[in-house]
């Protein structure tokens, strides 16, 4: 066994560290505020390959798999910019860079992969729903076919980045679950072209009011009889199934990486208010009560990152990777979560000042707990799927 990182992930680390050096915590802060794009960051992104690591090399690419991907996401996420938004500058090219990769025709790889290496093309990811976050083999997006057209009516919730989306991954049912045997059987992947489908008045979408995350929109999406040509589907129709694996498996390790970066930064800026503020005549660092919850983080951390890296090496090498990637979700979402708390309660006070970035970090944090799969469903994953415990519904 080896556990050292390969010398492709390890030059990830340092491009991607190289460019984050320049753009401090008080840089994300500013954008938090705003609610504006990192777009200094994002461009050197661009210019320096690192938004077409996914993309095969024949298309313009890097050509490096998702634990290199992860690595450049714990890396960016690490910098400053946390885990509530991190993972979307890395991770937005390389959720259509692999799923086109693996499952898009040859038109598609054609038209989409050079310009996702460049970043002149985003995608974005429609799945969840209102009426099915969770239980997202329950959507109701329907696509009837009609020709050489599907026709796309229903509503998405929680799209990240459909203002700077060229095209939209879009999951939907071609058989209403209600009739699908198994329940699996009748989901198909849309290709859709954002600025056409918004131009012609049948896609709309609403940003949501959130409470943190706020360099990158989340939206509600309304589909209105939305014609899609029957060439933009991706994979075979009604086995969609298969592309969605492909496709939540690296958002959870994914999302994983991003929380992990989120808890090095919180833990980096708790230690260092622990060893600068002075209380009764010494550093509070020098208080247990101070100083064993950070060291129980920091293991947490490390037992966090043996997994988020195993699931990542057996997605590329094409073994299964479910149960690791809901655990690296899960230990990472709840170090994230201990580090940003901690780092709070290290503040005292002062953590609800602006003046310090812990209520950014702590805001951040939180969402890994709840999305983009809850804790709750994580762990009924490993209770009936790896434990054979009885389903509860």
């Amino acid at each position: 066994m080896d556990f050292t990182l390969p010398e492709s992930a390890l030059a990830v680390q340092r491009g991607v560290a190289d460019i984050c050096s320049r753009y401090d915590l008080d840089y994300w802060q500013r954008c938090e505020t705003d609610k504006r794009w990192p777009e200094e960051v994002w461009a050197e992104l661009a210019k320096g390959g690192w938004l077409g690591l996914a993309v095969p090399e024949e298309y313009g690419g890097g050509g490096q798999g998702l634990l290199e991907l992860a690595v450049a996401t714990e890396t960016l996420s690490a910098s400053g910019s946390a885990g509530g938004s991190a993972f979307t500058y890395v991770l937005t090219p390389g959720f259509g860079a692999m799923t086109l990769a693996r499952h898009g025709s040859r038109w598609q790889r054609e038209r989409l992969l050079p310009g996702l290496a460049t970043g002149e093309i985003e995608t974005c990811f429609a799945l969840t729903e209102p009426d099915a976050g969770s239980n997202a083999l329950g959507i109701s997006t329907s696509a009837r076919r009609d020709g050489d057209e599907f026709v796309v009516n229903g509503q998405k919730i929680w799209i990240t980045g459909v203002q700077r989306a060229t095209w939209m991954l879009l999951v939907t049912r071609t058989v209403p679950a209600s009739e699908a045997r198994p329940r699996t059987h009748g989901m198909t992947v849309l290709l859709v072209n954002v600025p056409e489908a918004v131009a012609s008045g049948r896609l709309s979408f609403r940003p949501i009011p959130k409470m943190g995350a706020n360099t990158t929109p989340s939206n509600m999406v309304f589909i209105d009889d939305l014609r899609v040509p029957a060439a933009n589907v991706v994979g075979e129709v009604d086995q969609g199934a298969a592309v969605l694996w492909d496709i939540l498996n690296p958002e959870r390790i994914l999302l994983a990486a991003s929380a992990l970066g989120g808890a090095e930064v919180a833990l980096r800026v708790a230690v260092r208010y622990a060893k600068e503020r002075e209380v009764f005549g010494r550093p509070i660092g020098a208080n247990q009560a101070i100083a064993f919850p950070l060291a129980q983080v920091k293991a947490k951390i490390e037992l966090a990152r043996l997994m988020l890296y195993k699931a990542a090496w057996l997605f590329d090498a094409g073994r299964p990777c479910g149960t690791e990637a809901n655990i690296a979700k899960l230990t990472a979402s709840q170090a994230a979560w201990e580090a940003a708390d901690h780092a709070f309660q290290t503040h005292g006070g002062m953590a609800y000042s602006m003046e310090y970035p812990v209520a950014r970090l702590l805001a951040d944090a939180r969402i890994g707990k709840v999305a983009p799969v809850t804790e709750e469903l994580l762990l009924n994953y490993l209770a009936t799927q790896v434990l054979g415990l009885p389903r509860s519904f």
